[in-house]
């Protein structure tokens, strides 16, 4: 298996570990009665609990993105050290992301979504040159 292809795994390994740190802090915040309801009237999470569940959904949307684009660089046999690069950066910002989201620092918080966008930007480029 290729670097890309393990960073790619240690990034499934975050989006678990993302869901599980919001789920555990929102059953904080809602009480075990509201989680283990069909959860008809949502309610609306707020501080970290709501800060976690932003931080997941955000992963899940650029997730497709890069799983796309490591297994394209795989399948075509582009995956070099480039590939290689722009998935580690996308890993290891999107990892430093959710302490920084959760802690509530909105510049560090961006600093490292510009950073996992610029891991999504090498890897693309990685497949062309």
């Amino acid at each position: 298996m290729t670097p890309d292809l393990w960073t790619l795994v240690a990034t499934v390994g975050l989006a678990v570990l993302q869901v599980t740190l919001a789920s555990i802090a929102a059953k904080r915040q809602t009480g075990m009665r509201w989680a283990l309801s069909p959860r008809d009237n949502p309610i609306e999470l707020t501080g970290m609990a709501a800060r976690l569940a932003r931080a997941q959904a955000n992963l899940y949307e650029s997730l497709p993105l890069f799983a796309t684009l490591v297994l394209v660089a795989h399948v075509a046999g582009e995956a070099d050290r480039w590939t290689h690069m722009g998935a580690q950066l996308y890993f290891w910002s999107r990892l430093f992301y959710v302490p920084a989201y959760a802690s509530g620092l909105p510049l560090l918080r961006t600093a490292f979504w510009t950073l996992s966008i610029a891991g999504l930007a090498v890897v693309a480029l990685g497949l062309f040159v």
